[in-house]
Parts: structure tokens; C-alpha cells; sequence
């Protein structure tokens, strides 16, 4: 199998790229980046409730963190259609299944690696058979290739209009398929159905205490009006540019996705695990104002330099994601004693600050020493990408 390679630019090469950056977009995905670590790295349990994902219905602060991210890869798609023009129609189909499936590709190795595993005091080789393959950075190639393709072949308002059609149909697909006694419960909904019927059981996300995905395949296709959201958002600032006119309408249209996700929630639960179209609406809701927020505060208070911290996430995505999840891996692999160095580490440096304090310092660390690493990387002007 041959491994996805990274392209490495160097100042030189980063200057005009650069100089075009959207730097409120770097700032928020940045932000995403940053509590999406934090959350994702307690050191133990329990946490601060608004650092856990809703048990089911519901929401929490942390669900908004994965559809953000997945809205900032449409924010940033709406720069790259600016290169289209100039390319013939396989050069463009060709970048995006490239894309689509070295990011999908990085997030199965992830959730493979360290492809060994310990069976009877002996290391032998992990099966794929045991693999999951759906997953966050799966999530995001197929949402990220779906919409880029349906922009470039069917343009933006028709792909609006197919996008609102999924989120409508998703309703009903979900109850016909569902368990007639509760289609939309943890073991009788229609995403685990099709995914134990395509894929099995074995390659399905244990976390819930059973199989079942939360990244599964039918609950992504909503999760495409998130990329295709960012898009829009993306679009319209670069038209209108920065004015405060822009500014009012991306928070107007950030209340009347949050509106409708209110009124949508009463039928259809607000659901993270399903990726409910009330959810979606919520999520794009809440990132466009949180996202004209931080364009008023770079843009329209000047105070890029107080952002600096978010940037550095932000210019290096996915290889800081990818450290921090590849490296939690290899903390609970390296063993000291009865423990392993993830355990340890917590239970004799933060665990003395309380169960709260301790497990939010210990992900607070975590972050930082990501931090560090994209901060090296940025110094160097190597932007690494995919």
C-alpha cells in the first residue's frame, strides 16, 4: 500500500498564498482545532460536563467542535474554486478524489495504527477485519468530496437545493428504517442498520459499549450541508468583502439557522451521534456567528496580533490533529508498570489538582505541547497539507 505524501512548502513558496489568506478563517479553524484537542484528551474521569458530548439528544459546547471543522473546510473550499477555472475537468475531478481519499485513507491508518496488537503475552499483526472504517477524518474526505463535487458540476444553487432536499429526506429515512417502536433510539436506528449490514459489526466504533458509529455512512450525507454551509459563508465575504453590511447579514442568516434548528428540534431531536438536520442547522447557526465575530475582531478592531495563538493551529490543521490523536495512541501503548505513561502521567502530576481541575489541566498540556509542535512548524513557514 503506498502512504500519502505531504507537500511541504517553504516561505518562498507560502508568500502569496499567504498574502491571500483568510486569516478569520485560520483563526477559527484554529479554535476548532485547539478544544477539539482539549476535549478529546481528558485525563480522566470525570470532566467538566460542558467538555462531554451529549449522552444522546441534546446539546453540548463540545458537539459543536467536529461540525466546525467540517464547516472550515467549506470556508476554505471557496478559495480553492478560485483555481478551477484555469483547469480542464480531469485535472479538477482528479484533485478532488486525490483528497478525498488521502484524507480518508489518513483516518483509517489512524484508527489501524500501531497495527499490531498484544494477544497472549506475544505481539502479532492487527487484522484489518478488526479495523474501523468509518470515523472523523473519513467523515470529513467523503462530506469534503461530495460537495466539492456537486459544486463544480451542478453549481452552487442547485447544490443548496440537493443539500435541503437531504436534510429534509433525512427525517423519514431515518423512521421508515428505523425500529418502528423508536427509530431514532441508540439500538434501533437506521445509520447502525445499514452500517452493521455493509460493513459488520467488527469494523464499527466500540465506544458507545456496543457497535455503533457515530461517523457512520448514512449519517453523513447531512453532515455535507455543514461543509457546503462554509462554502456559502465563504462565497459571500469574499463578494461583499468586509463591511459591516456582510458583517449583519452572516449573523442574521447565523439566527435564522439557529430559528429554524429550535422549531426543527421538537420533531426531529437535535442529535450529534445521528448528525440530526436539526443539529446541522444549529451548527451552521452557531459558526456563522461565531465566525462574524472573530471577522469584526481581526477585521474591524485590528487585533490580529492577539489571535497569533489560534493561527498557528490553523495554518497546520491537519498534521496537529493527527500528532494529537497518533501521540494520545502512543502514550497508552508505552507502559510504566501497571500503567500505562497516559495514566501515569495524570495520576501523578494532575490528578493532585482534583478530578475537574486535573483532567482539564492534563488535556490543557496536551494542547499546548500540539501547540508547540505547529508553533515549530510555523516559525519554519512549512505548511504541510494534503
Amino acid at each position: 500500500m503506498r502512504m500519502p505524501t505531504f507537500e511541504t512548502k517553504t516561505s518562498t513558496d507560502m508568500s502569496a498564498s499567504l498574502s491571500q489568506r483568510f486569516t478569520a478563517l485560520d483563526v477559527f479553524r484554529g479554535m476548532t482545532i485547539c478544544f477539539m484537542i482539549i476535549v478529546n484528551t481528558p485525563g480522566g474521569s470525570p470532566t467538566f460536563s460542558p467538555l462531554e458530548h451529549a449522552a444522546w439528544n441534546g446539546f453540548t459546547p463540545t458537539d459543536l467542535v467536529f461540525p466546525s471543522f467540517m464547516f472550515a473546510v467549506g470556508n476554505a473550499l471557496s478559495f480553492v474554486m478560485n483555481k478551477w477555472p484555469a483547469m480542464n475537468t480531469s485535472q479538477v475531478v482528479s484533485k478532488i478524489l486525490k483528497r478525498t481519499f488521502l484524507i480518508f485513507l489518513l483516518g483509517y491508518l489512524m484508527y489501524w495504527f500501531p497495527f499490531v496488537k498484544e494477544e497472549a503475552g506475544h505481539i502479532v499483526f492487527a487484522p484489518i477485519s478488526d479495523t474501523r472504517i468509518f470515523g472523523v477524518l473519513q467523515r470529513i474526505g467523503l462530506a469534503y468530496g461530495i460537495a466539492a463535487l456537486m459544486l463544480y458540476f451542478l453549481k452552487p444553487r442547485t447544490t443548496v437545493i440537493i443539500t435541503v432536499i437531504i436534510l429534509i429526506l433525512y427525517w423519514p429515512v431515518m423512521v421508515y428504517f428505523g425500529d418502528a417502536a423508536d427509530p431514532l433510539s441508540l439500538h434501533g436506528n437506521a445509520v447502525l442498520k445499514l452500517d452493521t449490514w455493509l460493513i459488520g459489526e467488527k469494523h464499527l466504533y466500540g465506544g458507545e459499549g456496543f457497535p455503533f458509529d457515530p461517523e457512520g455512512l448514512l449519517s453523513t450525507f447531512p453532515s455535507i450541508a455543514n461543509v457546503v454551509g462554509g462554502f456559502l459563508v465563504g462565497s459571500y465575504l469574499q463578494k461583499k468583502g468586509n463591511t459591516y453590511e456582510a458583517l449583519a447579514k452572516l449573523l442574521m442568516a447565523g439566527f435564522v439557522c439557529f430559528f429554524i434548528s429550535y422549531w426543527w428540534n421538537l420533531g426531529f431531536p437535535i442529535n450529534k451521534k445521528l448528525w440530526t438536520s436539526s443539529f446541522v442547522m444549529r451548527t451552521v447557526g452557531l459558526d456563522c456567528m461565531i465566525l462574524a465575530c472573530i471577522i469584526y475582531w481581526i477585521d474591524f478592531k485590528n487585533k490580529t496580533k492577539s489571535v497569533y495563538f489560534f493561527q498557528v493551529f490553523g495554518r497546520n490543521p491537519l498534521p496537529i490533529y493527527l500528532l494529537s490523536e497518533i501521540g494520545v495512541i502512543l502514550l497508552y501503548i508505552i507502559r510504566i508498570g501497571d500503567l500505562s505513561l497516559y495514566e501515569w502521567l495524570y495520576q501523578n502530576i494532575f490528578a493532585h489538582a482534583g478530578d475537574y481541575i486535573g483532567s482539564l489541566l492534563f488535556a490543557v498540556s496536551w494542547m499546548l505541547f500540539c501547540w508547540t509542535a505547529g508553533y515549530i512548524l510555523d516559525k519554519k513557514k512549512i505548511y504541510l497539507k494534503v
